[in-house]
């Protein structure tokens, strides 16, 4: 062990970019602002300017759904559907973790609780360097298993040639109940203002690059939303026990999102700290997206030495990443003393492509640092708790003597008003199971 208690940073990435700069904001607003006022004229006018696309429709046909299934390949088709089966069930379980209940909690006051699913949601997935199958398959089947009746999918066209057909085929087969061939901005404020026969949604989610985060944070009260997305994250924590070709590939895996994409690794083996830099090196002469992968990890990776498992701890819930695996000797222990992440990974077989591509859990996950406060897209994101109240006269009195003194004492004598009149008995004798009992 070293003598200090200070984490040594063998590697330091730059400062992070800055997320969103005026452009964005002022492009995002123009878009907006004319999709809202024009509507269908104004979405294709950006789709052709941006994606170079222009269809008779933007609705997807089911010719055109027929046309991709054909042209995906069998055994890729399998692989998506096992994906599709597994969200599907983690969806399910945690659907009946949910519980509605009833409970008299005094004489006369019934409380309740509800789970009511929003009636509409749009979801976007990106097609831009990569045509996301499991993004669809993430934002489709999760808010069909919660119980929303009304799926909008849309994604952007492929090099103006229409959506890439896995990627279609994915959304079909996920549930969605209607599919629009729109991309970026366009396609969420097309979403949310509606267009043609696009109705509005009430919710927005999935994931997109800066602009279409953007969107989504000025769009937010118009709709909902599941999160404001970043570049992905990954941080690893591992011990000695860690193999350091398997922490560099994890490492490189996650970084081929983008170029400002981070990825640290965070050890108590200063060996294996500068074994896995050697690998990450080796790695990237044959990666192949070291294009990406290697400027994010050259200007964004990190590689910080800790004297024991608990300054692991504590640097990893002060970087609270997106994806966090475990690869130690005691995986469990990390589990139950680590609290800021988007989604965890114990083991060495455990790996972040299980989680984004096929296991089950959902990929669409906070990053910068949001994982402090929330958690990412989960079959609850797609239900409305709500609650309600039943009284009857004994509750009335019981509860209006507080209602009233506490509305008094704000000054809000109309809110005393209405507790104090509960309390007359004459004006509910006629009223079954509300006079006096």
């Amino acid at each position: 062990m070293r003598d200090s208690v200070v984490a040594e940073r063998l590697k330091t990435p730059k400062p992070k970019p800055q997320a969103v700069t005026d452009e964005i904001r002022t492009t995002v607003s123009e878009i907006l602002r004319a999709v809202e006022h024009e509507g269908d004229a104004a979405v294709r006018r950006y789709s052709q300017r941006f994606d170079k696309w222009s269809p008779a429709s933007f609705r997807i046909s089911r010719q055109e759904i027929d046309e991709a299934e054909a042209a995906t390949d069998e055994t890729l088709k399998e692989h998506i559907r096992f994906a599709q089966e597994q969200v599907r069930n983690f969806a399910g379980l945690q659907r009946e973790s949910l519980k509605d209940f009833e409970r008299e909690t005094m004489p006369g006051v019934v409380l309740g609780q509800k789970s009511i699913p929003v009636r509409s949601v749009g979801a976007y997935t990106p097609g831009g360097a990569y045509p996301l199958i499991a993004s669809a398959i993430m934002t489709l089947v999760t808010p069909k298993a919660a119980g929303v009746p009304r799926v909008v999918a849309s994604a952007p066209p492929r090099k103006g040639q229409g959506m890439h057909p896995p990627q279609l085929f994915a959304m079909a087969s996920s549930g969605a109940d209607e599919i629009f061939c729109i991309g970026g901005v366009q396609a969420l404020a097309a979403l949310a203002f509606g267009i043609e026969d696009l109705e509005p949604v009430d919710m927005l989610v999935g994931a997109g690059n800066a602009y279409v985060a953007e969107a989504k944070r000025q769009l937010f009260g118009q709709t909902g939303i599941d999160l404001l997305a970043g570049p992905t994250e990954i941080l690893i924590i591992a011990d000695d026990s860690a193999d350091p070709e398997i922490v560099a590939a994890d490492l490189l895996g996650q970084a081929e999102h983008g170029p400002t994409s981070p990825a640290a690794l965070v050890t108590t083996s200063r060996e294996l700290a500068e074994t896995t830099a050697r690998e990450v090196d080796r790695w990237l002469e044959t990666w192949p997206t070291a294009d990406i992968a290697g400027p994010a990890w050259r200007d964004y990776g990190s590689i910080t030495v800790c004297d024991s498992d608990e300054e692991m701890v504590r640097e990893a819930d002060a970087f609270a990443p997106e994806h966090l695996e475990v690869q130690t000797r005691d995986p469990d222990w990390f589990l139950e003393r680590l609290s800021n992440y988007g989604t965890l990974f114990l083991g060495r077989h455990a790996t972040v492509v299980y989680s984004d591509k096929s296991i089950g859990t959902n990929h669409v996950l906070p990053t910068a640092g949001a994982a402090r406060y929330t958690g990412g897209l989960w079959v609850g994101k797609f239900l409305k708790t709500v609650t309600y109240q039943r009284v009857a006269a004994e509750g009335s009195r019981r509860v209006a003597p507080a209602a009233d003194a506490i509305s008094e004492a704000e000054h809000m004598q109309g809110h005393a008003i209405t507790a104090r009149l509960r309390l007359d008995p004459r004006r509910f004798d006629d009223v079954p199971g509300e006079g006096p009992e």
